[in-house]
């Protein structure tokens, strides 16, 4: 990595840990800088928090007294932590810079850095560009939201290296220089309003994937999305477009039934063994990075002839009495399931419900249409149910959770249907995360006989 003196001696807070803030603050404590670290869990709970104290560094569980702010220089803070919080609220009045940890990881990064964002796609997208550099015996290192912390990966980098990031907006309103050699948006769509406030300020948050890039870089866009287009403009990177509706000059696309990037073919779409027409959107947004990372069409061909996909996107579990199950845990907002719902012409019974954030489900009712059957939970199930009496679905049921809802699907499915866990919502109602929601409904799915 990197040898910078940004911290050295410079008084930092870490606000929030879990992997992010656990690895910064090591970070930080390297790079010279004087660390408190504050979290809401109390100490005598806290693994994490009692690792730094015992390395030398001053730890604060429990609450967030506002005395932190003194003498604060800068602030590292958890993503998920919104700028409402009012230690933060405070930090930005007293005009303390505020990163998030993917600002530290560009900074000390020897490698050439990868940026995906957009509302959805991202990690399929981030997987198929790492597993297509590796299969080009490229030197791909993959990080960010995907789970694995990005300035633990930069640390590990050489000038060798290619760091593949896949990027929240939560992660990119945290940044000031981060810089990705080449940047990536699929797509906009409302998504994280509680967080975010506006669609206004959601979109800002993730054109600041571009906002640094200069004349040497590459910004890939989506010639599909407008708003897209627009965040890109605003940047100096040069413009790669891909596209599924049209055929365009340069950049990657569809023509007679194949995927080509400029003027050349890469691949029948009929050889594509990852399902969905959404992912071909993925697909061409892979291939132009990696082409502009200088891999061959063979080692892309090599990828999109085997890989069948990410652990809860569209994931196939397997197929009981002639029905399909499969895990979409990750969608969860209205387009990732609409998507989801695109991907199959069989009869389907829907799995969705979680977290509310406020929204209502109207925009999902056009892809209802192969919809024979709705089971919901969490929080969101009244308004799918709604919305299922419009969509003119008959049948309804609601459980209590992913479990029920795999037994529910059992009893209520038949040879040739689809069962599809797509919960259109967040999962923090009644799990820790996507993760946990899909791997219940996966075991549960591997208990019926």
């Amino acid at each position: 990595m990197k040898q910078i003196n940004d911290f050295k001696d410079k008084h930092v807070l870490v606000l929030g840990l879990a992997k992010s803030g656990l690895a910064a603050a090591r970070l930080l404590h390297k790079l010279g800088a004087h660390v408190t670290v504050n979290d809401r869990l109390p100490l005598e709970e806290n693994e994490s928090a009692q690792e730094l104290e015992a390395m030398g560094l001053s730890v604060v569980c429990g609450s967030h007294p506002p005395e932190l702010l003194d003498g604060a220089e800068y602030i590292v803070k958890n993503p998920g932590i919104p700028y409402s919080n009012t230690l933060l609220a405070k930090a930005l009045e007293m005009q303390i810079p505020i990163v998030t940890e993917v600002e530290l990881a560009y900074l000390i990064s020897e490698a050439d850095m990868i940026g995906i964002t957009g509302s959805n796609g991202k990690t399929t997208t981030t997987t198929l560009i790492h597993e297509m550099l590796l299969s080009d015996r490229k030197k791909s290192l993959i990080a960010g939201n995907i789970g694995t912390v990005a300035c633990e990966v930069a640390e590990k980098a050489d000038k060798d290296s290619i760091i593949v990031t896949e990027l929240s907006s939560f992660q990119l309103m945290g940044t000031e220089t981060f810089r990705p050699k080449i940047a990536l948006m699929l797509n906009l769509f409302d998504a994280h309003l509680d967080y975010h406030g506006t669609r206004e300020e959601y979109a800002s948050a993730k054109s600041r994937i571009y906002a640094n890039q200069q004349n040497s870089d590459f910004a890939v866009v989506n010639a599909d999305d407008a708003e897209v287009v627009k965040a890109a403009a605003a940047g100096n990177g040069e413009k790669i477009f891909f596209s599924v509706k049209k055929e365009l000059e340069s950049g990657a696309y569809i023509k007679d039934g194949a995927v080509w990037f400029n003027d050349e073919k890469i691949i029948d779409v009929k050889e594509i063994v990852l399902p969905g027409r959404h992912n071909l959107e993925n697909i061409l947004a892979a291939v132009c990075a990696v082409k502009l990372s200088g891999a061959k069409t063979e080692a892309i061909r090599r990828v999109l002839t085997s890989f069948k996909g990410v652990k809860h996107r569209l994931q196939f579990i397997r197929t009981i009495n002639g029905v399909k199950y499969y895990n979409d845990s990750k969608a969860t907002n209205i387009l990732a399931t609409s998507k989801a719902l695109q991907a199959f012409d069989a009869p389907t019974v829907l799995l969705a419900g979680g977290l509310d954030r406020g929204n209502e489900f109207d925009e999902l009712i056009p892809f209802l249409g192969n919809v024979k059957t709705l089971i919901t939970f969490g929080q969101t199930a009244p308004k799918l149910e709604r919305i299922a009496a419009d969509a003119g679905i008959e049948e309804v049921k609601r459980v209590d959770n992913v479990e029920q809802a795999a037994y529910a699907a059992f009893s209520l499915s038949q040879e040739g249907d689809i069962v599809l866990l797509s919960p259109a919502c967040a999962s923090w109602d009644q799990y820790k995360t996507f993760e946990q929601r899909g791997d219940m409904f996966e075991n549960a799915v591997h208990k019926l006989k």
